[in-house]
């Protein structure tokens, strides 16, 4: 059997990336990051790891992978996010009543917050 242990995502600006991402995740460095690669971990507990590794490909407007985070508290995270440097996104593809909400990190990647509490 095999599990999920580290996704991996290209970033134009690997630092910046990271710092965004072990800001909203409460990942750290496994070890120090180089401009072109780093690994995030769980800073506490288990969990996937996140690795950024330098890409000059651009960011798809409508990836084909994406992040859920899940959260009880959609609004304050998303409000959090935020002010780390996400940006909200506009968007038509949203169903009825969605329990998630899609913003995009710095550079521009897509993830979803999931509300776990929703009915």
């Amino acid at each position: 059997m095999v599990r999920i242990a580290t996704v991996v995502m290209g970033a134009s600006d690997v630092r910046r990336a990271a710092e965004f991402r072990k800001a909203a995740l409460g990942h750290a460095e496994r070890e120090p990051a180089k401009d072109d690669w780093v690994v995030l971990v769980p800073a506490e507990g288990p969990g996937a790891g996140l690795a950024l590794g330098r890409s000059g490909t651009p960011v798809q407007e409508v990836p084909r992978v994406h992040l859920d985070l899940y959260t009880e508290e959609q609004d304050a995270e998303v409000d959090r996010l935020i002010a780390l440097g996400a940006a909200r996104v506009d968007r038509d593809l949203y169903p009825d009543d969605p329990d998630f909400v899609v913003p995009a990190d710095p550079e521009g990647n897509r993830f979803r917050v999931i509300d776990t509490t929703h009915g």
